[in-house]
């Protein structure tokens, strides 16, 4: 049994494929055909909808993609459709007077659309308008136009409008946030958190799940079942895990959701480090990183969009294993460990050796990613991260170079280098640290280090980019991190050319 809170109705279903997307369960079993499907890739945000969770003693909202989100992982949480902004006002004492149609006002960033003009042929404004609404739900009063603007860009930067219509949004989403005012979902906040806890603690919740779509809620629980359904596929965000099914057209059963797994969605603030449960998303983690690792933040923003970021996991991105993923160099650079665990036991393994091959990792048959252990940021250090590729948002990197540098005096006490798309696995450039470390932060040192690269690394050409040209950035990278880090002002000029 799977249950849930559509607005403030209590569902309780058994869904017969465990792979049913909320977008389908919404459009086909439940006639809310406000959220539309757009490209079924979580790109272009016409689909987006907002999940409300209790969080201590408020309820945190956040946007996701409903065409890749299964419905199995919304249980315990509250879904919200573009079909509940508006407000009920049939039952005030002024309702007789009014005509039907006018006993319903809209919500404040609906109204600012509105008054805008913020739709034109109106297949993305509902997308548009949840989105809207999670940043209006997470708006701070009195934040400045420039603070709203960038919190606009943000959340915004996942839906896509198809007749070019963006300014008269954007005007309506620094309008409608200037002064985020409590709204009807304010006034429900207790009301949807009690029944968010009776959900949490009912005996179909202790059982939830169905024979086909497993909800573990502990570490303990989650090893059992790895163990004992070995075929199933492990889910934590799904957003590529549901490219199989909406873009392939395949069908996935049996599948175990790790978000409700207790441990993994926790980070522990150890003394020398962080530990970051698998299931945790990459929202959270940015929240984490942000101060003590600006570039590494800086990235996070480019890892799709606010709707892919708040479904992505960290465990997710590194089991999946792509050579193009960005968060492995980095964690790698840092010299991060990967805490898996079985049924059985647990071990610790060094990011740099998790990747073995082509999407293989040393992850045995009954292990799981339990948790990453990231280093806090050390006096002196610095991580420096590049992203190259096509698109500055929302697209897969041709070249992502990691490099954690300690530099004193000139010299270049200790650097971890690691690059993705430079090789079948995520790596460290061993060879050029070598070149790099112990000699000074120079143009002679970083003409060896490029020369050292090219025996670290032997890049392909694919799509996304030629061999040559790989190579050839990641060399320039190098002279980009030594201008940055002794020579700033000449770096901004040769940027603005």
């Amino acid at each position: 049994m799977i249950e849930f809170l559509l607005h403030n109705e209590v569902v309780q279903i058994e869904p017969e494929q465990a792979d049913l997307t909320v977008l389908e369960y919404l459009r086909e079993h439940r006639q809310l055909c406000g959220t539309k499907e757009g490209c079924a890739s979580g790109d272009c945000g016409a689909c987006t909808v907002v999940l409300a969770e209790a969080n201590g003693a408020d309820v945190r909202y956040h946007s996701c993609n409903s065409c890749i989100t299964f419905l199995g992982s919304i249980h315990g949480k509250q879904l919200i459709t573009v079909e509940h902004l508006k407000e009920n006002l049939a039952k005030d004492h002024l309702a007789k007077e009014r005509p039907a149609k006018e006993n319903h006002a809209l919500h404040p960033v609906q109204q600012a659309m509105v008054d805008h003009h913020g739709s034109q042929c109106g297949f993305c404004t509902p997308g548009f308008v949840m989105s809207l609404f999670a940043l209006y739900k997470n708006s701070v009063a009195g934040a400045s136009i420039e603070q709203r603007k960038k919190a606009t860009e943000q959340y915004l930067g996942g839906n896509l409008c198809r007749c070019t219509g963006y300014k008269p949004i954007i005007d309506a989403a620094v309008e409608s946030t200037a002064a985020p005012a409590p709204d009807r979902f304010s006034a429900l906040e207790s009301e949807t958190r009690r029944k968010l806890a009776r959900i949490a603690k009912s005996a179909k919740s202790t059982k939830a799940g169905t024979e086909n779509y497993h909800l573990p809620k502990t570490c303990a629980q989650l090893g059992r079942l790895v163990a004992r359904r070995p075929e199933a596929r492990l889910l934590g965000g799904g957003t590529d895990l549901a490219l199989e099914v909406t873009q392939q057209l395949k069908s996935i059963d049996p599948i175990i959701y790790v978000g409700n797994v207790a441990e993994l969605v926790k980070i522990t603030a150890r003394k020398n480090h962080h530990e970051i449960g698998a299931a945790v998303s990459l929202s959270d983690f940015d929240d984490l990183v942000k101060n003590d690792y600006p570039d590494l933040s800086h990235l996070l923003l480019r890892f799709g969009s606010r709707q892919i970021r708040n479904l992505a996991t960290v465990g997710g991105n590194i089991a999946n294993a792509s050579p193009i993923g960005d968060l492995p160099p980095a964690l790698i650079a840092l010299g991060a460990e990967v805490m898996l665990q079985s049924e059985t036991h647990r071990r610790k393994v060094k990011m740099d050796e998790f990747f073995i091959d082509y999407r293989k990792t040393v992850l045995a048959k009954g292990e799981f990613i339990r948790a990453v252990t990231m280093p806090r940021a050390q006096p002196g250090r610095k991580l420096k991260i590049y992203k190259i590729s096509k698109r500055f948002d929302d697209d897969i990197s041709a070249v992502c170079m990691a490099v954690y540098i300690h530099v004193h005096a000139g010299m270049i006490k200790s650097i971890r280098i690691a690059c993705g798309g430079m090789a079948a696995i995520p790596k460290r450039a061993v060879e050029c640290e070598n070149a790099l470390c112990g000699k000074p932060l120079d143009e002679n040192t970083i003409a060896q280090a490029q020369q050292a690269l090219a025996r670290d690394f032997q890049p392909i050409d694919d799509v996304r980019a030629s061999a040559g040209y790989r190579m050839q950035v990641a060399q320039n990278l190098l002279t980009r991190l030594r201008l940055e880090l002794t020579e700033p002002a000449t770096l901004t000029q040769v940027i603005q050319g």
